[in-house]
């Protein structure tokens, strides 16, 4: 409570925040504190700036959840194809036909009569 009214009493006459203040609890009090002494036109300026630096890390935020999300359906799909590729190697071991490979596994006639 001590800190508190100290912080009331003289927050226009600090510049930093004092070495016995916990930075993490009154970090943000003096930010605001800074914001709030700034010009009108540096006030704008700062919330432009603001405004860029949130924009800028959304986009990098929604590049990489759309990455992400992409790669897992490639690798998804990949996998498939793979599974498709092993199971047509046994069917084909198996002496099943061409067009039944086919049909059980998915894969075009051309593909199966390239795989060995």
């Amino acid at each position: 409570m001590d800190m508190w009214l100290y912080l009331l009493k003289n927050m226009s006459k600090l510049d930093k925040i004092p070495d016995f203040f916990d930075k993490r609890v009154f970090g943000l009090i003096f930010d605001i504190g800074e914001v709030a002494k700034l010009t009108p036109e540096d006030k704008i300026a700062y919330e432009a700036s603001l405004k860029h630096k949130r924009d800028a890390e959304n986009t990098y935020s929604t590049a990489q959840r759309i990455g992400h999300d992409r790669g897992l359906k490639e690798g998804i799909a990949q996998g498939q194809y793979q599974k498709a590729i092993e199971t047509a190697l046994k069917f084909k071991k198996m002496g099943l036909s061409v067009e039944q490979i086919a049909e059980g596994t998915g894969l075009t006639i051309e593909e199966i009569e390239k795989l060995k």
